[in-house]
C-alpha cells in the first residue's frame, strides 16, 4: 500500500482482475508513505488484584510536505472513543520557500485545542502543557462523564447494587485520574 500527497503512478494501481483470495491475512501490516509514517503500538494490561484492564494505543504520525497530522486529530479522537488522551505535537526541521529561507513552522498555533472540534471538547477536560520557543505542544484530554455500562463484561449497571456501582465507579475514577496525571493517587 503506498499512501502520497501526490497522484500514483498508474502503473503501480490495483489490478481489480485479480479476484484470487491472497491467503491467510498477515499479522502485521506494513504501508509505505511517501515523506511520512504511521506507527501504532499496542499496550493492554490488568490489575491482578482489582479486575481493572486497560487498553493503551499509543500512535505516533509523522509527516512532511502538505499532509498535517493535526488534521487526522478529530478522526483519530472519533474512533477510538477513548477517556484519556494525550496529544504531543512537535514541529521538527524546517522547510525552505522559493527563494531558500529556512522556516521552522510554517503554520499558526498556540494549542492543539485550536485544532480539536467543538462537540469533542464538550466531552473531555483538557490542560495544555506547551513550550512555544521549541515548537512543543501538549494536550492532555480526561473523559467528564462515563456510563458505567461501557466498563462492564457479562453484566449491567442494572443488576448491580447501588453500594457495588459506587465502588465500580471509585476504582474506574482512580485509575483514570492515575493515568491522567502520570503518578499513583492512594485515593480519590
Amino acid at each position: 500500500m503506498l499512501i502520497s500527497e501526490g497522484k500514483i503512478n498508474s502503473s503501480l494501481e490495483d489490478d481489480s482482475s485479480h479476484t484470487e483470495s491472497p491467503g491467510p491475512l498477515p499479522e502485521t501490516v506494513l504501508a509505505h508513505l511517501d515523506k511520512s509514517h504511521i506507527t501504532v503500538h499496542t499496550y493492554p494490561e490488568s490489575h491482578p488484584d482489582d479486575g481493572i484492564s486497560t487498553f493503551r494505543a499509543d500512535i505516533d504520525v509523522s509527516t512532511c510536505g502538505k499532509i498535517s497530522p493535526l488534521k487526522a486529530l478529530n478522526y483519530l479522537i472519533h474512533s477510538f472513543d477513548s477517556d484519556i488522551i494525550t496529544i504531543d505535537y512537535r514541529v521538527r526541521g524546517f522547510t525552505r520557500d522559493i527563494e531558500g529561507r529556512k522556516h521552522f513552522i510554517d503554520h499558526k498555533i498556540n494549542s492543539i485545542q485550536n485544532y480539536i472540534s467543538n462537540d469533542t471538547k464538550e466531552l473531555y477536560h483538557m490542560i495544555d502543557v506547551n513550550v512555544y520557543q521549541d515548537h512543543i505542544f501538549h494536550t492532555k484530554m480526561l473523559i467528564k462523564d462515563f456510563d458505567l455500562d461501557n466498563y462492564l463484561f457479562g453484566i449491567t449497571k442494572k443488576e448491580l447494587l447501588p453500594s457495588e456501582k459506587r465502588k465500580i465507579k471509585q476504582k474506574l475514577k482512580k485509575e483514570m485520574y492515575e493515568i491522567f496525571y502520570g503518578k499513583n493517587m492512594p485515593k480519590i
